[in-house]
């Protein structure tokens, strides 16, 4: 494979990997002169299933780890420490990392903010968290199953007459089983005029993208299945969930998040923006490509509108463990609309773990048959992931600034191995 079809192949395999999983039920669309896409392989596993894997090793050898939460100051916390070190030294720009239980809490961070600069990143930053909005989102939508504005069964239609096919429904678009595109490809590819160039690629990620240009993704883009008869994620069905809040509160997604999910939650660091540019204490984003790519790329100027409700959310580690705690402890929902979020509709996928109301499981290392509940974000340029259990007592939650576009399709071996920090830090979690 030449120079130029390896800058083309990791081109369009970029946008297949947008503010989710990295292999997004999108890439199952059929290729047209709009939006050329290529086939997925085998080795396009989402991050979910890296963090279904990273639980299930941990539970295989987490008993020898059990002492791990033991408090500040321990040889198990200086280990997580240097595995975050590692994680750095091997490729990733920044990570910043935290795990809670009921015994205390630990927290540390590792690498520099920006690429190319020197403020080293902090426990405490700031950092974009992609998918980790849908929970978030879909906290605010069960909200307004609960006043009675809706059931779970309420057709789109019913609000937003003509966006989507008649029938789809509210939980449908929660638990990714509407069939819909998941659109935010279709929107990057349409807006390419050589799809082979990386510089255009993450170029159009500067410009903006209206409610209007979503709904018209949605309506070009071919469905891939139709609705309720499989699990396909979709950014799209989440989008739309946002537009349908507007519709039906009369306010702004932003609004709704600052005053119905981050205060009751104590998520003070958290926002969503809708302008490019971050401010403050932040872990910039960055793309690899690789050594036969392009290299780096920096990403400050993207513009988060192309994500919207399905990922356009701004938070810390702190925030998100606070989050989950918050979902499953009845203080933004009542414990019965909690357990049914949690509830999966989707079991045993290929590809996903299991999969409710916009939250996800994957087994607990620490608790026999048990299940660790949240999400995971893929950012153009940040991996990040939240987990608790379902009794609200222990959280871990990570950023990772560095994102690797190399792997699998330039490169034999990743970047760096996720697995060395999400695994201890299950662990920790025991």
């Amino acid at each position: 494979m030449d120079r130029t079809t390896r800058r083309a192949a990791i081109a369009l395999s970029a946008t297949l990997a947008l503010a989710a999983p990295l292999a997004v039920a999108g890439s199952a669309h059929a290729a047209d002169d709009r939006s050329p896409r290529p086939a997925v392989t085998a080795a396009d596993a989402p991050l979910s299933e890296l963090v279904a894997d990273a639980a299930r090793e941990a539970k295989a050898d987490g008993a020898q780890n059990r002492a791990l939460a033991q408090g500040p100051g321990t040889p198990a916390d200086d280990a997580l420490s240097a595995a975050l070190d590692d994680l750095v030294a091997d490729g990733a720009i920044a990570v910043t990392a935290r795990v809670e239980t009921a015994s205390g809490s630990w927290s540390d961070a590792a690498g520099t903010r920006e690429r190319e600069g020197r403020a080293p990143a902090r426990a405490r930053d700031r950092f974009w968290v992609a998918s980790n909005t849908k929970p978030m989102v879909a906290t605010l939508v069960m909200q307004e199953v609960e006043k009675g504005t809706w059931t779970l069964d309420t057709p789109v239609e019913d609000v937003l007459p003509g966006v989507m096919p008649a029938g789809v429904t509210i939980e449908q678009l929660l638990s990714h089983r509407s069939g819909a595109p998941t659109a935010t490809d279709w929107i990057v590819g349409s807006r390419m005029t050589d799809p082979t160039s990386l510089d255009e690629y993450f170029e159009v990620m500067g410009q903006e993208v209206t409610p209007a240009d979503h709904i018209e993704a949605l309506q070009s883009a071919p469905w891939v299945h139709e609705p309720g008869t499989d699990f396909s994620y979709s950014n799209a069905g989440y989008v739309v969930l946002g537009l349908m809040l507007e519709e039906v509160t009369g306010r702004s997604v932003e609004n709704l998040l600052e005053h119905r999910v981050f205060a009751p939650a104590g998520m003070r660091q958290s926002a969503y923006p809708d302008d490019p540019g971050v401010r403050g204490p932040f872990l910039h984003e960055s793309a690899y490509t690789g050594p036969e790519g392009a290299g780096w790329y920096d990403l400050d100027h993207w513009d988060p509108s192309l994500f919207a409700a399905a990922g356009a959310v701004t938070s810390t580690t702190e925030d998100l463990a606070d989050f989950t705690e918050a979902l499953v402890t009845g203080r933004l929902v009542d414990a019965e609309t909690a357990e049914d979020m949690l509830e999966p509709r989707t079991v045993d996928h290929e590809l996903f773990p299991d999969y409710g109301l916009g939250v996800y499981r994957v087994p607990d290392p620490c608790v026999p048959g048990g299940w660790l509940y949240g999400h995971d974000g893929a950012s153009l340029g940040t991996l990040s992931m939240t987990l608790t259990s379902p009794d609200g007592e222990r959280q871990l939650s990570f950023g990772v600034t560095g994102r690797d576009y190399a792997y699998p399709v330039y490169t034999d071996e990743p970047l760096y191995d996720l697995n060395s920090v999400l695994v201890p830090m299950l662990q920790a979690t025991c």
